[in-house]
């Protein structure tokens, strides 16, 4: 198993990216997915116009607004199980920190176009992107529930800036638009069972089709501090933490907010 964590080490490093096919048990998926079809038939409800109108994703699944503690307490179990932390641990020694979950589905409209991006972009502008994608590390974790056409990705472009093309193409400039096919983009289906790993600001796009349902998990490098965009509801109050075997994943992230606080409160003082 060293053997093996060493080689995806190296994918992830080359390329951005790894797959591990059959990485959970069918009873595993199985009762991950009578979680996640509990909040996502919840979630559609609360937000329907918006679902019917443009949503491809939600958000804040191990939230309290759609999920008892009992289910929040199986999520938190399985995103921080022995296995998936062995393969978070290896990427990011330095004690990982949990960020957010979401759940990616198909659009009900099916004209709707999936589109290329980095996670980053949302947050910064062009000059801030070149430099946040060789300082920081931000890790998707990818579940599908049910066999899915999966995503497609550049490899390598969790290390580089974009050519000429992806760079239009991105950001829909020189007349180009983001649902574009790219010269370097790699398909890459995913079934049920499977488990993607690939960085947040690498080139990526969902692709639509079959019965997408996957569930993704954000962890990202504690030396990397990204702990104001976790959202306290999402995290395990005390009470869950007792419940959970191996709560550290949390810890290092409600630790990053309190020395954040922290920071905020003495330089307040200081003012």
């Amino acid at each position: 198993m060293e053997h093996k964590i060493k080689q995806l080490n190296l994918k992830y490093d080359h390329e951005g990216y790894f797959v591990l096919r059959d990485f959970f048990s069918a009873q595993e998926i199985e009762a991950l997915r009578a979680v996640i079809l509990k909040f996502h038939q919840l979630w559609k409800q609360d937000n329907l116009e918006f679902y019917q109108q443009e949503a491809f994703n939600s958000s804040l699944i191990t939230g309290s607004k759609y999920l008892g503690c009992a289910d929040r307490v199986k999520l938190f179990n399985f995103i921080s199980s022995a296995k998936m932390m062995a393969l978070v641990e290896s990427l990011m020694p330095n004690k990982p920190a949990f960020m957010n979950t979401q759940l990616f589905f198909n659009p009900v409209n099916p004209q709707q176009k999936d589109f290329w991006h980095r996670d980053c972009q949302y947050d910064y502008d062009v000059e801030d992107q070149k430099k946040v994608i060789t300082e920081t590390q931000v890790v998707h974790l990818r579940v599908p529930l049910f066999d899915e056409l999966g995503i497609e990705l550049v490899p390598g472009t969790h290390k580089r800036w974009d050519n000429d093309e992806e760079f239009a193409v991105r950001q829909e400039v020189q007349g180009r638009t983001s649902c574009e096919n790219l010269s370097g983009g790699k398909k890459v289906k995913l079934a049920a069972g499977d488990i993607l790993v690939f960085s947040a600001d690498m080139i990526h796009r969902g692709l639509y089709g079959l019965d997408r349902l996957a569930l993704d998990i954000l962890v990202f490098d504690s030396s990397a501090n990204y702990a104001d965009y976790v959202d306290d509801d999402c995290l395990p109050d005390h009470l869950m933490l007792a419940q959970i075997d191996n709560p550290k994943l949390y810890i290092n992230t409600i630790d990053l907010k309190l020395k954040t606080e922290q920071a905020i409160d003495k330089a307040g003082g200081i003012e």
